[in-house]
């Protein structure tokens, strides 16, 4: 998800999901974040962390771009305007990528979905979404392809939390069964989901186990209503897998999903990836592949020399979180990086955060200093991502 601030129209009315009544009726706080008016927290953005580490969260995210790359010469046109081979991607796989400009700098991180032999989904941060259909469409040239933007028709729903696919199941047919426990990490399919038929994912933000349904814009709501309904207690489950228990589902907001997020180690845009930063100063020079032919931006991050920065994660003594901005400092009190990202983890109890930092002082056990609300605060480089769910704590 996009951090960005700035609003892509300004002159127009903020953009709302088509689940909006919905989250106003369940008494959500709307915040305007760069243009779009989204649910930041229902309740409490701690009770709704722990319904994702526990139990099962939903989140809308419709307002995140789709767009449609279809044609003889979709994998090639997208393997030459992103910065990751796209002709390995199998059918009904995903992966994530980045497009990025001619001197590296990131334009967006996304995660392209390849739904037919020459059709793909592009899945992008909502922030970025006329950026990206722009860059796309201007980079077509005489590729054999055709680009759509079909965000406005799409809604997106998130159900995040080791509860997930036990949710699903409850509004899936019994016959889909299957289908969906075979679906693995970074893969798609089509599925009917409470009597809608749209695209499956299991992909996720949040370090958890998770999917992404993608019903039409028109029937979102009820989808969401059939989810959150299907989460509690069930007296007579057709599942014999399923005890009919309460799954203990939560609507949850954008203030839960970026602490969730960091906990992860994923990186946000508008913070960690910026034009003004490539794929190499923020770690994810795997991205682009050690096979990886001729593309956009190739000749600069190829080409550049060792970043001087690089992404790392920080764990902070004390028990609050440093200001976004925030100056970090060695032990001769010279600058050498700033905060990205930070928050009081539920999960370990102490502030965690992403740092750019000088490349020589990004390994793991240095300690570095910053101020946090007037006192001097030790930060120690820690691996990422902080959170796993494979070892849970």
């Amino acid at each position: 998800m996009t951090d960005s601030t700035a609003n892509p129209n300004p002159e127009a009315s903020p953009i709302r999901s088509p689940l909006h009544d919905r989250h106003v009726a369940l008494g959500a706080e709307i915040r305007d974040v760069g243009g779009y008016e989204l649910p930041f927290r229902y309740s409490s953005e701690l009770e709704e962390h722990k319904a994702v580490r526990e139990a099962v969260g939903l989140f809308d995210l419709s307002l995140m771009g789709e767009i449609r790359v279809s044609g003889p010469d979709a994998a090639r046109f997208l393997a030459h305007t992103l910065i990751s081979a796209i002709k390995p991607i199998a059918l009904g796989k995903a992966k994530y990528t980045m497009i990025v400009q001619e001197d590296g700098g990131i334009i967006d991180d996304l995660i392209v979905y390849r739904l037919g032999v020459d059709e793909f989904m592009l899945v992008q941060n909502a922030g970025n979404m006329r950026e990206v259909y722009g860059t796309l469409r201007e980079r077509i040239g005489g590729y054999d392809v055709e680009v759509v933007d079909r965000s406005a028709e799409i809604a997106l729903i998130a159900v995040q939390g080791p509860k997930a696919a036990k949710l699903l199941r409850r509004v899936v047919p019994a016959d889909s069964h299957g289908t969906l426990d075979a679906l693995r990490y970074y893969s798609c399919t089509s599925l009917e989901v409470a009597g809608v038929e749209m695209i499956v994912a299991r992909t996720g933000y949040t370090g958890e186990d998770g999917f992404e349904v993608f019903p039409p814009a028109d029937r979102g709501a009820e989808v969401w209503d059939a989810l959150l309904a299907a989460g509690g207690a069930v007296s007579d489950p057709a599942d014999p897998a399923d005890d009919g228990s309460d799954l203990g589902v939560r609507p949850c907001g954008l203030l839960c999903r970026d602490i969730l997020r960091l906990e992860a180690g994923m990186p946000l845009y508008g913070r960690e990836l910026t034009r003004e930063r490539t794929p190499l100063e923020a770690g994810l020079k795997s991205v682009m592949g050690p096979t990886k032919g001729n593309f956009i931006g190739r000749n600069a991050l190829f080409n550049q020399p060792e970043p001087k920065q690089l992404l790392a994660g920080l764990q902070i003594e004390g028990t609050v979180a440093p200001e976004r901005g925030a100056v970090l400092r060695d032990a001769d009190g010279n600058e050498v990086g700033v905060v990205t990202s930070s928050k009081v983890s539920p999960t370990f109890g102490y502030p965690i955060a992403f740092a750019y930092v000088d490349r020589w002082l990004s390994t793991k056990g240095t300690e570095l200093k910053l101020d946090v609300e007037g006192e001097e605060r030790t930060a120690t480089v820690v691996p990422t991502p902080f959170y796993n769910r494979k070892k849970r704590r």
